[in-house]
């Protein structure tokens, strides 16, 4: 019999690049974990906007550059191709918005010093409160690099103050080349199978409503049992289909996820109306 806090807890988690060190650490707390990976990454294979990025910067046409990914700033990075010297150089003369940690880390990884960083929880809200501190004069032009998904509400709000938005796609979020273990994990909430569902990002929850053959019936399911987000971002995304997450993580990382999890669940999940257990 397996020992630990969540000993006898079924668990789906829809992580994808860290799929099998997710799944473990939750097992190594006793957990049954079916890991159902909701998207992958795909870079696209050029960015006209990301040349065009460089000559703006150059012309002097750019008031501020904002980061939201670590990936997404390597890629930035990368889609430059040649140009890449000339990006750098650039963006060492423009306020730079660093969403956390990750394009923090890239950027110094690249080279470039001085980037105005975001606070925690790291959403859009604190990226507008960082671009408000800059002060840019109405009319000025904001890059923003993309992640996977337009930020629509950051866009929206950039705009709402005056402003113009040059968007920098690099890569998109798409299904998992076999969406099949999506599909049963999909299935089996609507069907009772699991205690906790872990969403480690907002295009997961986008993914598993797209798969689902009833969205009125997986927020149902959901609502019948323990849901754990990694984060504010996170579960803004959840909030948007009606999920409540009852767990999220503070600070927004895997270690600290697990460890809620594997503190509180157990409790969570026996109080929980509805989970047939």
């Amino acid at each position: 019999m397996p020992s630990g806090a969540l000993a006898g807890i079924r668990l789906v988690a829809f992580e994808a690049r860290r799929a099998q060190e997710l799944a473990a650490l939750f097992a190594r707390h006793g957990a049954s974990v079916t890991s159902a990976p909701a998207l992958r990454e795909s870079r696209l294979p050029e960015s006209p906007a990301t040349l065009e990025l460089v000559e703006r910067l150059e012309r002097g046409e750019v008031g501020a550059v904002v980061l939201l990914t670590g990936v997404g700033t390597r890629a930035l990075a990368a889609l430059a191709g040649d140009a890449q010297p000339r990006l750098l150089a650039a963006l060492a003369h423009v306020p730079v918005v660093a969403r956390g940690p990750k394009p923090l880390a890239a950027l110094r990884e690249l080279g470039v010093a001085g980037a105005w960083p975001v606070p925690a929880p790291h959403t859009w809200r604190e990226v507008l409160t960082v671009l408000d501190g800059i002060r840019l004069p109405p009319g000025a032009l904001v890059a923003v690099q993309e992640y996977g998904v337009p930020p629509a509400e950051l866009v929206r709000e950039i705009e709402a103050r005056g402003l113009r938005v040059l968007r920098i796609p690099v890569y998109r979020w798409a299904l998992p080349e076999d969406p099949g273990p999506l599909k049963s994990a999909a299935a089996g909430l609507v069907g009772g199978a699991f205690d906790v569902a872990v969403f480690t990002s907002a295009v997961q929850v986008e993914h598993l409503f797209a798969v689902a053959s009833d969205a009125g019936a997986m927020g149902a399911a959901l609502a019948r049992i323990v849901v754990a987000s990694i984060g504010p971002v996170c579960s803004e995304g959840l909030e948007a289909h009606g999920v409540h997450p009852q767990l999220e993580s503070t600070p927004p990382k895997m270690g600290p996820l697990v460890a809620l999890v594997a503190e509180r669940a157990p409790a969570l999940v026996h109080a929980t109306p509805g989970v047939d257990r």
